[in-house]
């Protein structure tokens, strides 16, 4: 199937299982439901006056309505944009200010309370229309018709491979968030990476754990799947009492999370049946070898970790299903995508150096939107896309990532990669978390510090863990600063940023104003 707009990109006909959303009463939606419905609600947003190049600011949690409403902006030619709807008003307005929405769609009783996507889009004159299932269609209830007052009843239209069909902010590690705008072509390209590498087939039914306001979810947990003919279970939110009680009674062979999620569900109890598991996949942040063997021993079932992006649609590379080889510590080979370590000036450098993480596919966005400087500096003239990782590729082509090359630590000139000390420290036995990061330092520059977290009833002193880490690596890459915490600050997925870790855990060094 060489589908490449969302409109045509799943079976319109047919009426196979597509979606479950569990409860006590659970909605099983087919295929041929589906289509119905998005393109019902198409009309709707048509009939609003939702017209090519609007965009639509998507303020759901993952529900139905979510699904419905993204897929229907998309097909209408829209710019669907997706947002957290657990944001503040001043949030809301910078996403809804950014992309000049049309309109704004909020949950059941958002309206009445004045919700914080509420007045974020009365302030830029959005309509604003509430968005729910009622147990027979996905209603659009339209409170406000802001900028679309006098300009309905637009006409349905017929999405085409370059429309843009999201638009997703990248979680800069510096400064302001970037608008990524990712075409139907864009995002059917990587579904059908996704496909291929894990050979995604109508017998295949995951769990969606990762949120839809991100291409992890958006496109590894629900489009892809959906792209092979499978089907998705679509709960509200992860909740690790019961992920495996949905997991099993829905039949669920495979699932996909960022580290965090992994850990989560390892520190809770294993299920008393057992789930038939064909995969399990990592992503969005690095998953520590020990996290790694653990996942494989508990559920007996391939870990397969991935590399990706937002500007890239998500999925650059991943580790194959077994018989190929997976490798705890590296994210895999290109998927459908060409890989480069390139140097400053875009030249390949030698196999097994250090450089910049590059690719290029069809798969990647065309560049950031209103942002000529990031542009330029994010492509080199072949067409590759500076990823601003650094990493090498291993005598297998397995590529393997040292860090951001913004977060790299450098002590006096030694980089030090975080993500070889972070998997270090994940070895201690009493260790729950860690993650590494530069701190100021007079006679370095810089040097290391370390946020740990440790296990529960665990007693771990700095000298302990300095002598333990002292016996694993070099002399230079011992951390100067140990700071325990009971949590590790994360972002909304459960990412961990360096540097919001590093800031939370320096403002304890800040001495106390004297009163």
């Amino acid at each position: 199937m060489s589908a490449t707009t969302l409109s045509t990109s799943f079976s319109s006909g047919d009426t196979t299982t597509a979606i479950i959303i569990p409860g006590k009463q659970p909605l099983t939606i087919s295929y041929q439901n589906l289509s119905a419905e998005i393109l019902s609600f198409q009309k709707k947003l048509a009939k609003l006056g939702v017209t090519p190049e609007a965009a639509v600011s998507i303020a759901l949690p993952n529900t139905y309505e979510f699904i419905v409403a993204f897929l229907a902006s998309a097909w209408q030619r829209g710019i669907a944009a997706p947002l957290n709807a657990a944001y503040k008003q001043e949030e809301f307005e910078f996403y809804i200010d950014d992309l000049k929405s049309a309109v704004a769609l909020v949950p059941k009783g958002s309206f009445e309370k004045d919700g914080a996507a509420v007045k974020a889009a009365r302030k830029y004159k959005a309509a604003i229309a509430e968005c729910y299932w009622n147990g027979q269609e996905v209603v659009l209830d339209v409170k406000d018709e802001g900028k679309l007052k006098g300009k309905g009843n637009q006409k349905v239209e017929q999405a085409q491979p370059d429309d843009v069909a999201l638009v997703l902010h990248t979680s800069g590690t510096t400064g302001r968030p970037k608008a990524v705008p990712l075409t139907h072509k864009n995002l059917t390209r990587t579904m059908k990476n996704i496909k291929d590498t894990y050979q995604l087939s109508p017998a295949d039914r995951t769990m969606l754990v990762m949120p839809l306001f991100h291409v992890h979810g958006l496109l590894a947990g629900f489009l892809a799947p959906l792209y092979s003919g499978g089907s998705v279970i679509v709960p509200l939110k992860f909740s690790a009492s019961e992920f495996w009680d949905d997991f099993i009674t829905h039949k669920a062979n495979w699932y996909t999370a960022v580290p965090t999620i992994h850990q989560i569900l390892l520190k809770n109890p294993p299920p008393t049946t057992k789930p038939n598991i064909r995969f399990i996949r990592s992503c969005s942040s690095p998953l520590s070898p020990t996290t790694f063997h653990q996942l494989e021993e508990t559920y007996n079932a391939p870990v397969l970790e991935a590399y990706a992006m937002t500007e890239a649609a998500h999925q650059m590379t991943s580790n194959p299903l077994p018989p190929g080889k997976r490798q705890p510590g590296s994210v895999g080979i290109g998927q459908g995508v060409e890989v480069a370590i390139l140097d400053q000036e875009g030249k390949k450098v030698k196999q097994g150096s250090e450089a910049e993480i590059c690719i290029r596919g069809e798969n990647v966005t065309k560049g950031y939107l209103n942002n000529p400087e990031a542009n330029k500096s994010s492509f080199t003239k072949d067409g590759y896309f500076r990823t601003g990782d650094q990493g090498k590729l291993d005598k297998d082509g397995y590529v393997i990532i040292t860090g951001r090359i913004k977060e790299l630590i450098n002590k006096g000139g030694e980089k030090i990669s975080p993500i070889e000390l972070d998997n270090v420290l994940a070895r201690h036995p009493k260790v729950s978390e860690a993650v590494s990061f530069a701190i100021p330092d007079e006679m370095y520059g810089q040097d290391v510090g370390v946020a740990i977290v440790p296990k529960s009833g665990e007693n771990l002193g700095e000298k302990e863990l300095r002598e333990w880490v002292s016996q694993k690596v070099a002399k230079f890459k011992i951390p100067k600063k140990i700071y325990f915490t009971d949590n590790m600050p994360k972002t909304a997925t459960g990412k961990i940023q360096r540097r919001i870790v590093a800031d939370t855990m320096m403002k304890q060094d800040q001495p106390k104003a004297k009163l």
